[in-house]
């Protein structure tokens, strides 16, 4: 049997991004006002929520949550509500410290984004539903706004 080809000895100096974890951290289901809400017939106002979160948990390593809220309302009444915490951890080395927020809060947040909805249209659908279709979401411009505001604050606590 012939010998496996030798790997080429990586740099350990050389950038390096992986994904070492895609994990479910929260979900969470309210229904509160089954059975009524099967009958109800109006179409409901349906409001979507996001937060993001980032954070070193060990050298190298990075714990990025994607968390959406879905929220169905008739009238004053709630129809259903979900919400869905997803998390990644990745590995971030060798690479340049202004670099890594705009990975964590883009790249990173893409990379969860199809898993967390997939998750709240599951619930939705297992709660008797039809199902949430999330649309894309444009994280760059989400961290972009938030880096020109953070600009402006500053720039107001200057003056």
């Amino acid at each position: 049997m012939a010998d496996a080809p030798a790997q080429p000895q990586q740099d350990p100096n050389a950038p390096h991004f992986s994904i070492e974890k895609i994990y479910l951290k929260d979900l969470s289901v309210e229904n509160p006002n089954a059975p009524q809400a099967y009958l109800w017939r109006e179409a409901p106002t349906v409001e979507i929520g996001l937060e993001q979160d980032q954070q070193a948990i060990e050298d190298g390593f990075h714990n990025v949550i994607v968390k959406i809220t879905v929220t169905a309302t008739i009238a004053d009444k709630t129809m259903f509500l979900v919400e869905a915490a997803m998390g990644g951890i990745f590995q971030v080395r060798n690479i340049p410290e202004p670099e890594v927020q705009p990975l964590l809060a883009v790249h990173c947040a893409n990379i969860i984004f199809p898993y967390v909805r997939e998750v709240i249209s599951d619930a939705v659908q297992r709660m008797g539903f039809p199902a949430i279709y999330l649309q894309p979401i444009n994280f760059e411009a989400i961290y972009q706004a938030r880096v020109q505001q953070q600009l402006e604050q500053a720039a107001a606590t200057k003056q």
